[in-house]
């Protein structure tokens, strides 16, 4: 795989035995004067020409299509250590895998700006290339300069929080009361006036207690000498929760007596933001029993030749994807989806802190031998975290078995961007009745689908589903 790159891309340089990451980085230039003499007659003027000293920087290089950020693993030079182009540097470690990062540059490793545990978004300079030796002080000087920038943003204090003095209290107008003196407009709610009529009360004498004076029912019942009736006083409104620093705060229950919080790890974290990101998609499951004994049988037969079921499982599923390739398709915008010209089989594979997909690509086409092999290789690339790009993120339809671990049957959650994923469970006696009543024992596995409902539908992956079976049930074209 070669990825062609400017002057402030990486170039990948990826070899069979080991991925690897070549770097270019930007310049920054420092002038040199430097005076050459021309041979020319004294006639000619002498010519002045500038030279530009290199000191790049070592950008993180972006490993996969979904890294956004990478993490350094190890430091293979150390600083002032001179480096030849094509000599690996740095470890990082992607969302996927670990790769060495080749220096596109005959040069000196200046400076670190990253160090070993640390992380830095895709895009940032992890370390100073210098080309000359003599430039290799300037290049710690600007790296320097530059982390004790950033320190500086890091600790510049917040502004301290506004607070305001509390309000002063507003006054309430005061009740209205009613004079003799002068003609004045009363104002009362029309059930007020109604129960001033029924009591015979001179409403222009009775003080109103409402807002900005006017007169209520109790104003006129306690004129009247009644007591007010409970409907006519209205409760007072509670009073507004306090706010405290914990209404601000996430509503997180406390952690328990010695636990311990743990980060996701670069790969977590990319599993995390994908099992998110399937929620959007509308999906719906489809189970079907498969009966194994002829697969059960070939297996026994393949085995000694380095076969695997899991190659047997990818190989049969490419098969029946191939002649229901709608089950292959991809919809990536929501707007539409495109039918994928290969059939790519992404294999769900554990591994130590997290899960990642080999891919067996062209699953349909490739002989089993040459299939179990490749996926043999695959397997150790992928424990290594040695894989290469190409080789993990180019799936179009995803296989998870889990019935090497006993379990009958479970769901499996559909990745972004595929049309539909496989979950296997174990195959194991079952008693069944064929057509004519008649009970036996059978192996049987039970085959759990999930797919996007935007591009396939029930009859789709039930159709789908009866060519695997058949498939699965007359393995004999699994080894043609």
């Amino acid at each position: 795989m070669a990825v062609s790159s400017s002057s402030f891309l990486s170039t990948a340089s990826l070899t069979n035995s080991k991925s690897n990451i070549s770097f270019a980085s930007s310049v920054s230039p420092s002038l040199r004067s430097v005076v050459f003499r021309s041979t020319t007659p004294a006639t000619s003027h002498r010519r002045s020409m500038t030279v530009r000293s290199k000191i790049r920087e070592i950008f993180m290089p972006a490993l996969s299509s979904t890294m956004t950020e990478g993490k350094i693993v190890s430091w293979i030079k150390t600083e002032g250590e001179k480096l030849a182009k094509g000599e690996s540097v740095v470890v990082v470690e992607s969302d996927k895998a670990d790769m060495d990062v080749e220096t596109f540059y005959d040069g000196y490793l200046a400076a670190i700006v990253v160090g070993e545990g640390e992380t830095a978004p895709v895009g940032a300079a992890i370390g100073l290339l210098a080309e000359t030796e003599a430039e290799i002080e300037e290049a710690k000087s600007k790296a320097a300069s530059k982390s004790s920038s950033s320190v500086a943003e890091a600790v510049v204090p917040s502004p301290p929080p506004v607070t305001s003095s509390p309000a002063p209290a507003i006054a309430q107008p005061a009740p209205v009361t009613a004079v003799s003196d002068g003609p004045r407009k009363t104002v009362a709610t029309p059930y007020a006036k109604k129960l001033a009529k029924q009591h015979k009360v001179d409403i222009e004498s009775v003080a109103g207690t409402g807002p900005f004076g006017r007169i209520t029912a109790s104003d006129v019942e306690t004129a009247a000498g009644i007591a007010p009736s409970k409907s006519s006083i209205a409760p007072p409104p509670p009073p507004p929760p306090p706010v405290t620093a914990k209404a601000t705060t996430t509503n997180l229950p406390p952690l328990l007596p010695d636990s311990s919080i743990v980060p996701f790890t670069a790969m977590q974290s990319a599993v995390s933001k994908n099992m998110i990101e399937s929620l959007s998609v509308p999906t719906f499951r489809v189970g079907y029993p498969v009966n194994t004994d002829a697969l059960d049988a070939l297996y026994e037969k393949v085995k000694p030749k380095g076969v695997t079921m899991t190659a047997l499982l990818a190989k049969a599923a490419g098969m029946a994807l191939a002649q229901h390739p709608v089950v292959n398709a991809s919809c990536k915008d929501g707007k539409s989806f495109s039918y994928n010209s290969s059939i790519n089989i992404a294999v769900a594979v554990a591994i130590n802190g997290g899960l990642i997909t080999p891919v067996l690509q062209d699953a349909d086409k490739l002989d089993l031998y040459l299939l179990s092999q490749k996926w043999k290789e695959l397997v150790g690339k992928a424990r290594s975290k040695q894989l290469q790009p190409h080789e993990y993120n180019s799936g179009t339809f995803t296989l998870s078995n889990l019935g090497m671990f006993g379990v009958d049957r479970f769901d499996a959650i559909l990745p972004p961007g595929q049309g539909a994923i496989m979950a296997v469970g174990a195959s194991k006696p079952t008693v069944v009745a064929d057509k004519d009543g008649f009970f036996s024992v059978k192996n049987t596995m039970l085959v759990n689908v999930t797919a996007d409902h935007r591009i396939v539908y029930g009859a789709d992956l039930a159709a789908f589903l009866q060519t695997f079976a058949k498939i699965i049930e007359n393995p004999d074209s699994l080894t043609l």
